[in-house]
C-alpha cells in the first residue's frame, strides 16, 4: 500500500540488472516522475563519475559498468538492498549536500529501529563500530551513498549490505577507501534481534525500517 505523502514507491522482484535500472530512472527524471525503488541486483561493479575501473583488482566474471552516480567504485549484488530516489531537490532547497545528509540520517534512523547504532563519518556512507560493546573501535562501512543530479532532480541513492556475501569487497577498493572494513546488517544486529536473521526474514526487517523511517522523515 502506499503511505500517503510519499513519491510512488516501487518494489521490483528478482534481480535486476543494473542497466535496466538506470533506464528506468532515467525514463522517470525525464518525465518528471518522482519515485523510490526497492530493488537486487544481479551482480555489478559499478563505477562512479570519479572512479577508476583499475581499483577492480579481480573481476571474475563480473561486469564492470560505467556509472553516471558520483562517487567511485561499488558493488551491487544479491542480499544487498539497493534504494533509489528520483527525488526533486526543490525538497531540499536544490542544496546537493543537504540532500546527501539526509539520505545518511535516513539510514541512520532505520538502522536505529533494528536496534544498531550506525553513524556518519567524513567519508560519505554510513558506518558502524563492531567492537562497541567492547571498548576498542572497529569501524566498519554497511552502506554506500551515490547519486546524479539532471535537470534539479537527483536520482540514483542508497546501497546497504542486509546478507550479502562480503569475500566480494576483498577484490576491489570499495568507494576508494583502501584498507576500510565493510560489514551487514546479518553480522552486527543484536541478539534480541536474532530471530530476524532469515534470510527472508532479515530483508523484510530491513524494508519495513527503511519505509517507517521515509515515512516519518520525508520532506513535505
Amino acid at each position: 500500500m502506499q503511505e500517503v505523502g510519499l513519491p510512488t514507491i516501487e518494489v521490483w522482484d528478482g534481480l535486476t540488472p543494473y542497466e535496466e535500472a538506470v533506464r528506468r530512472m532515467e525514463a522517470a527524471v525525464a518525465a518528471g516522475q518522482e519515485k523510490i525503488i526497492f530493488c537486487e541486483h544481479e551482480q555489478v561493479f559499478t563505477v562512479g563519475s570519479s572512479g577508476d575501473a583499475a581499483d577492480v583488482r579481480e573481476a571474475a566474471g563480473v561486469p564492470v559498468v560505467a556509472s553516471g552516480r558520483g562517487g567511485k567504485v561499488t558493488w551491487h549484488g544479491p542480499g544487498q538492498r539497493v534504494v533509489y530516489l528520483v527525488v526533486n531537490l526543490d525538497r531540499f532547497g536544490r542544496d546537493v549536500r543537504a540532500y546527501v545528509r539526509w539520505l545518511q540520517g535516513w539510514l541512520v534512523a532505520a538502522l536505529g529501529t533494528l536496534s544498531i547504532n550506525a553513524y556518519t563519518t567524513d567519508d560519505i556512507g554510513v558506518w558502524v563500530d563492531r567492537n562497541e560493546e567492547r571498548g576498542t573501535r572497529n569501524e566498519a562501512k554497511i552502506a554506500a551513498v551515490g547519486i546524479r543530479v539532471r535537470r534539479g532532480v537527483a536520482y540514483h541513492g542508497i546501497s546497504l549490505n542486509v546478507n550479502n556475501d562480503l569475500s566480494v569487497y576483498q577484490r576491489f577498493v570499495a568507494c576508494g577507501l583502501e584498507g576500510k572494513d565493510v560489514t551487514r546488517v546479518a553480522d552486527v544486529l543484536p541478539l534480541q534481534n536474532a530471530a530476524k536473521s532469515g534470510e527472508t526474514l532479515l530483508m523484510a526487517a530491513v524494508d519495513e525500517a527503511l519505509r517507517g523511517n521515509l515515512l516519518r522523515n520525508w520532506p513535505h
